[in-house]
């Protein structure tokens, strides 16, 4: 991985490289938000009501990395559900977002089946929910790590054509992973963590209880050394992590 990369910077300013080089990236992110709503979306005549869908994105961008619940985001918005959904085609069919699926095959307990909602861009999420600034070790900020893995694993997945299923794991109770590759290749959490404990490791040691055959389980966090736990979860610092997705090495 180069020098260069900061990761407090990108977890605060997002992943397009004008703003990340910038000397006010607050205010070209703002910018960038803005023309997207002008040209993308007003002069593509997408939406008959361009207030609400700004009112949207911002309720939108509070949900990043977590379950959607329709009604309620169409409550904040005072739209119906079906817009809504609309809403977020718009975001998904212009590369803005994605969505995550549940990983449901086989299930020993229930799981949750709704799946998750990634934007595109942290930085964008950061502007749209009025973050501020984020610190390490703050639950923000580990919002922005995991998004920040998913776009590398996304990335990844489209510059390698490697055509990787990805998915996440939670069952009724709470416990999930984060990513799920295939089917039970590799299984990843994101903690933002630089001491990782046992608690962030439930979610992979309970996996195994009902995926026996998950190939590799891994751990990404800023922990600055590479290791093993007993069980066999490889702690990766994040570092790590990209340069060994760069190169091929995790899947």
């Amino acid at each position: 991985m180069r020098q260069s990369f900061d990761l407090e910077r990108i977890l605060n300013h997002g992943y397009l490289p004008n703003v990340y080089v910038s000397a006010r990236p607050r205010r070209l992110l703002a910018a960038y938000v803005a023309d997207y709503l002008k040209e993308e979306v007003a002069a593509e005549g997408l939406v008959r009501n361009l207030p609400v869908f700004s009112e949207f994105l911002n309720v939108a961008g509070l949900s990043d990395g977590g379950l959607v619940n329709f009604s309620t985001v169409a409550r904040e918005c005072g739209v119906s559900s079906h817009t809504v959904k609309g809403y977020f085609d718009i975001l998904t069919d212009t590369l803005l977002g994605r969505w995550l699926p549940s990983y449901t095959k086989r299930p020993k307990r229930k799981v949750i089946q709704a799946p998750k909602f990634y934007f595109s861009d942290v930085g964008v999420v950061n502007h749209l929910a009025r973050r501020g600034v984020l610190e390490a070790g703050s639950q923000l900020f580990g919002a922005a790590f995991e998004n920040w893995v998913f776009h590398e694993l996304s990335a990844h997945d489209a510059y390698s054509e490697s055509d990787v299923r990805l998915s996440y794991w939670r069952v009724a109770s709470g416990i999930e992973v984060d990513f799920i590759i295939d089917d039970m290749r590799v299984a990843i959490e994101a903690k933002s963590t630089a001491k990782a404990t046992a608690d962030h490791l439930k979610g992979l040691r309970s996996l195994v209880q009902d995926h026996p055959r998950v190939q590799r389980r891994i751990l990404v966090c800023r922990e600055s050394e590479t290791r093993k736990t007993d069980d066999g979860i490889l702690i990766l610092p994040f570092a790590d992590f990209s340069s060994r997705l760069t190169a091929g090495e995790l899947f």
